[in-house]
C-alpha cells in the first residue's frame, strides 16, 4: 500500500491553565478545572468525528502533557505519542520544522502546543477552506481550540505555506 496523497495535520492549543500558584514557573502550571472540562469537551468531539492522529507531538509542559492525558484516554491510549522539548512556545517556523521532520508513512499527525505559535503556523499554512472559519481563527485561537488542515502530496516536507486547506476550526465555546 502506498503513501496517502493528502496529509491532516491537527493544531490543538492545550487547555485553559490554572494561575492559581504565583509561584509556579510557566511551565508547571496545570490545568484548572474549566480546561479540564474543556479538554474533555474536545476529546469527546473528536471521537465523535473520528478525528484521530496517527501520532501526537506534545509540548512537555504541564498543561500540554494534562491536555494530551485526556485526549488519549478518550481517543485510545494506544495513539503513539512523543514529548517533543522543542514545542515549548515555539515558533510557527519551528512548529513547522517538527511538521517536515514527521514520517511520511503518516497520514496524519496532532501538535498540541501554545499560541502564538500555533495560531502562527494554522493562518501561515491554511490557503484555502471556509472563510467564516479562517476569520474566526484569524481572529483568535482560544485555549483548547483545535484546527483541521489538510494538506496535499506525499512528504510532510512538502507543505508550504498557503498550502494547506483548513477542514474545520472547533472551540469549546462552540459546544456551550
Amino acid at each position: 500500500m502506498g503513501r496517502p496523497n493528502l496529509k491532516t495535520l491537527y493544531l490543538y492549543r492545550h487547555a485553559k491553565s490554572s494561575w492559581k500558584d504565583p509561584t509556579l514557573a510557566d511551565f508547571e502550571r496545570p490545568l484548572k478545572g474549566r480546561g479540564r472540562r474543556a479538554a474533555k469537551s474536545m476529546a469527546a468531539y473528536m471521537a465523535e468525528h473520528r478525528l484521530v492522529p496517527d501520532i501526537i507531538v506534545c509540548s512537555p509542559a504541564v498543561r500540554t502533557r494534562e491536555t494530551l492525558g485526556t485526549l488519549r484516554k478518550t481517543l485510545g491510549g494506544d495513539i503513539p505519542a512523543h514529548i517533543d522539548e522543542t514545542l515549548y512556545m515555539a515558533s510557527a517556523a519551528e512548529l513547522l520544522r517538527q511538521v517536515h521532520h514527521l514520517d511520511d508513512g503518516l497520514a496524519s499527525a496532532m501538535l498540541v502546543g501554545h499560541n502564538p505559535g500555533l495560531q502562527d503556523l494554522a493562518l501561515r499554512l491554511t490557503g484555502g477552506g471556509k472563510p467564516e472559519s479562517r476569520y474566526r481563527m484569524r481572529s483568535k485561537f482560544p485555549t483548547a481550540a483545535l484546527a483541521v488542515l489538510t494538506c496535499p502530496g506525499r512528504k510532510w516536507r512538502a507543505i508550504k505555506p498557503d498550502g494547506a486547506t483548513l477542514k474545520a476550526f472547533v472551540c469549546p465555546r462552540d459546544f456551550d
